[in-house]
């Protein structure tokens, strides 16, 4: 067994509940990687801007079959990044906490996505601190896990704690691959009410985090799925749940397993395409909560 694999003994097979989401997404109409901001991106390497659009039309039809309710951001021509809109903000109770992003060459979508927060009835918090929203906020229960070492600085979770009034779990990033907490942790199943936090669902891969890190993510959640390298690899862990559903890379394989042991319904999507950019199912699903 891969020291990565989970060694906690299963929980059995329980039927999970689908909420139904609303979330942002953009089309990927200029997508292409012009520049390299993380170790996904080549530029030297051909896109194919068809095929994303057409991989990230997949990931949209799966939402609406599945009866969520899709809101759309318009596209920019020369932000080819727009279409991960999870990092574009973070939202809870009508609040959006905005984006200030780390390159340059991302900076002018954070007012951008501000902009459609703000008309579309979002209370707009602007962000003094450098941060990449849902890509590295991710809702647990009551509690935000907040992920830093690549992207957003520490003062941003101080900062969103001040916005919200909720605690927040700094987490530390290692591995330059897994730059974005979203990438390394897949929030199953928020459950809320008695128990908050410690009763949620959630998988993660051990080694993308520092060994300070690991250790609060296994006292808190010491019923997580732990999966192993070969899927965190393929961005398997950037995946988006509803509590029973789970959208993952068709790689991801072993995961898949996992899931389905855990009584979740995991469905497979390929952005292969978008993966290119260092991007991935969650990455390109930003959750609007009112």
């Amino acid at each position: 067994m891969s020291p990565h694999e989970n060694t906690v003994p299963l929980a059995p097979a329980t039927e999970r509940i689908q909420q139904r989401r609303t979330y942002l997404m953009c089309r990927p109409e200029h997508f292409t990687v012009s520049y390299s901001i993380n170790p996904w991106m080549e530029p030297a390497n051909p896109t194919d801007t068809d095929k994303a659009v057409r991989q990230w039309q997949a990931l949209y039809d799966a939402y609406i079959g599945l009866g969520h309710d899709v809101q759309l951001i318009d596209p920019i021509e020369g932000l080819p990044d727009m279409v991960y809109t999870a990092n574009g903000g973070f939202l809870i109770d009508g609040v959006a906490y905005g984006a200030k992003f780390r390159f340059d060459e991302r900076v002018p979508e954070g007012p951008a996505f501000m902009e459609w927060f703000a008309a579309n009835g979002f209370q707009v918090a602007d962000p003094a601190e450098v941060n990449e929203g849902e890509g590295d906020f991710l809702l647990v229960g009551d509690v935000i896990l907040a992920g830093t070492g690549f992207r957003s600085t520490g003062d941003s979770h101080r900062e969103i704690g001040e916005v919200f009034g909720k605690e927040v779990v700094s987490l530390t990033l290692v591995d330059p691959r897994f730059y974005h907490l979203d990438t390394a942790i897949a929030v199953l199943d928020p459950v809320e009410g008695p128990g908050g936090v410690e009763r949620a669902n959630i998988a993660y891969l051990p080694g993308a985090f520092d060994a300070h890190s690991q250790a609060v993510l296994a006292e808190r959640f010491p019923d997580a799925i732990h999966v192993s390298d070969a899927d965190g690899a393929v961005f398997g862990l950037n995946s988006s749940s509803d509590g029973r559903n789970v959208i993952i890379s068709p790689r991801a394989t072993g995961f898949e397993r996992q899931l389905r042991e855990r009584g979740y319904h995991p469905i497979a999507v390929d952005l292969s395409e978008l993966l290119l950019g260092g991007g991935g199912i969650k990455c390109c699903t930003l959750e609007l909560r009112r």
